[in-house]
């Protein structure tokens, strides 16, 4: 009877000591739709000189998140919608933030393009900057 308990509080033991020392399984990547990703990263405080592009990435969510990718879209609003020029002058950039963000935090951005963007009588560029990736740290 005693070898019995012995053992049993043996084998409680050991899987108590494997439980503890288990190590972190990683967590599978998993894709948000874009309403929910709005929920977690927030872009504000944009304001575009020249094409220069800065603001403020916020961070909403319990975790830290890092590698925010943005996508800054120039778009080329002609100012005769009925007789547009030929060019189509409008791009887009998929711009890093390489800074991770703690939970409930914000850190800025700045993108300036390469190239200045033209500046011509016959229209104007409307930009967007929205977040198109981003990566939640989990520890």
């Amino acid at each position: 009877m005693m070898t019995l308990l012995h053992r049993n509080v043996s084998a409680i033991a050991i899987m108590v000591a494997v439980t503890w020392l288990e190590p972190q399984f990683a967590v599978p990547a998993a894709l948000l739709s874009a309403d929910k990703a709005a929920e977690v990263v927030v872009v504000r405080n944009v304001t575009v000189r020249d094409g220069e592009v800065t603001g403020e990435l916020v961070n909403r969510s319990s975790r830290p998140v890092r590698d925010v990718q943005l996508l800054i879209r120039y778009i080329w609003q002609w100012k005769n919608e009925f007789r547009p020029g030929k060019d189509e002058l409008g791009l887009a950039v998929y711009y890093a933030v390489d800074k991770e963000i703690s939970a409930g935090a914000g850190v800025p951005f700045n993108y300036k393009p390469a190239s200045p963007l033209p500046s011509r009588p016959d229209g104007f560029f409307e930009t967007t900057v929205s977040v198109a990736g981003f990566a939640e740290v989990y520890r």
